[in-house]
C-alpha cells in the first residue's frame, strides 16, 4: 500500500492531490509541525534522515522530494497520466513548467521568509532583491497563464500539482499579496473548483484557510 507521510501545511499536500487526481488507493498519516520551531516533529526522521516532508512508502520502498514522488506515483501508480510525454507538442513546457515551482519559485518564497524573519529593514538592498526577484518570477508566472489554461497547455497535468503549494499554502509562512498578478488569480480560481483538490485538501489539512486569492 502506498503510503503519504503529511506534514501539515507543507509540500506534501501535493502528492495527497495527486493521489486524489488519480484515484489510486493510498494511506494517509499525519504529523504535527513542533510548536514552537514549527519544524517536522522527530517522527519524520525515523523516516529519512532529511526529516521532512513530504515522504512516501512503498511496501519496502522510501521516497522523499516531491518532484521525485510526483514522477514515481505517476510512473508506478497512475500508467502515465497527469504528464506529458516527449511527443506531446506540449512537452517542453510541461517539463519547464513541473520543474519551475521547485527550482525557482519556491526557493525564492523560501527566501523572502527567512529575510523576513530577520526583521531586515525594508531598504535593505538583499530584501529588495530578493522581493524584486520574486516579483519577475510572479509575472512570468502570470504572463504565462493569461496564454494557457493550465501550465502546460490546454491540460491539466502535474506541473500544477507542483506549483500551487507555492502560490497557496506557502503564503502561511511568507506572505505575498497576488493582487497584481490576474492570471495567476484566475488560475486558483480554475484549481479551487477541481473536486480532487477539494477532497485533498480537507484531507490533508482540514479547517485549514486555501489562501486561494
Amino acid at each position: 500500500m502506498l503510503t503519504v507521510h503529511h506534514l501539515g501545511k507543507s509540500q506534501s499536500e501535493r502528492i495527497v492531490w495527486l493521489c486524489e487526481e488519480l484515484g489510486i488507493p493510498y494511506e494517509l498519516k499525519h504529523y504535527a509541525r513542533d510548536a514552537k520551531t514549527m519544524l517536522a516533529p522527530p517522527e519524520m526522521r525515523k523516516l529519512h534522515p532529511l526529516g521532512s516532508a513530504p515522504v512516501i512508502t512503498d511496501g519496502d520502498l522510501v521516497l522523499a522530494e516531491s518532484g521525485a514522488i510526483v514522477d514515481y506515483v505517476i510512473a508506478r501508480h497512475g500508467n502515465g497520466r497527469l504528464a506529458l510525454g516527449p511527443q506531446h507538442p506540449d512537452y517542453p513546457s510541461y517539463v519547464y513548467w513541473f520543474h519551475f515551482a521547485n527550482s525557482n519559485l519556491q526557493p525564492l518564497m523560501h527566501r523572502g521568509m527567512q529575510l523576513q524573519r530577520l526583521k531586515l529593514p525594508a531598504d535593505h538592498p538583499i530584501l529588495i532583491a530578493t522581493l524584486e526577484r520574486l516579483d519577475r518570477a510572479m509575472r512570468y508566472l502570470d504572463d504565462r497563464l493569461a496564454q494557457a489554461r493550465w501550465l502546460a497547455g490546454n491540460e491539466f497535468t502535474a506541473a500544477d500539482i507542483m506549483i500551487v503549494f507555492t502560490l497557496t499554502t506557502m503564503r502561511h509562512f511568507m506572505p505575498l499579496d497576488l493582487a497584481p498578478y490576474a492570471h495567476v488569480l484566475a488560475y486558483l480560481q480554475r484549481v479551487a473548483q477541481r473536486e480532487a483538490y477539494r477532497v485533498a485538501m480537507e484531507k490533508a489539512d482540514p479547517g485549514m484557510e486555501r489562501l486561494l486569492d
